[in-house]
């Protein structure tokens, strides 16, 4: 049975979270990226009624992935949001649906708190989107590399 809490309700996974961003991210929240890791996961564990929120997916009381849901992602598109992003299973379970319940999850949320759209920018997961009925908007070459965009109603 999967289940998805916000992290703002389970502290104690932001050591665990922490990991999973630096394991997955390391050129952007490894020692010389530019990411803030400590900055980040406290902002996604805050509050579950602002931005950003962070969420962790559960498999049977086990933590099995991540995702956000943030204000801004691409700089290049600010007049977008909120965007579905940072999201993240573990290897041994991804393709077992995981991914897509987590991003129910992000959608439900972002219209629980009053958005009626929600948007993802991916290089990796164009598949899993289309499955889950988003609609690609654009490509664009973000950090030099190439990357699709994808809109959500809420």
């Amino acid at each position: 049975m999967l289940t998805v809490e916000p992290l703002s309700r389970c502290p104690a996974m932001r050591a665990m979270v922490s990991a999973w961003l630096l394991s997955e991210w390391p050129s952007w929240y490894g020692q010389d990226g530019p990411g803030d890791l400590v900055g980040d996961v406290d902002a996604f564990a805050r509050s579950e009624k602002s931005l950003p929120v962070g969420f962790v997916v559960f498999r049977t009381c086990e933590p099995v992935g991540f995702g956000t849901l943030k204000q801004e992602s691409i700089p290049s598109h600010k007049h977008l949001s909120p965007w579905a992003a940072t999201g993240f299973v573990l290897p041994q379970y991804r393709s077992q649906g995981i991914g897509a319940f987590m991003l129910q999850a992000i959608v439900a949320h972002a219209r629980l708190i009053g958005y009626q759209q929600v948007y993802c920018g991916t290089s990796t997961a164009t598949s899993l989107l289309l499955r889950a009925g988003w609609q690609r908007l654009e490509r664009i070459v973000h950090a030099g590399k190439p990357l699709e965009l994808f809109g959500s109603g809420v």
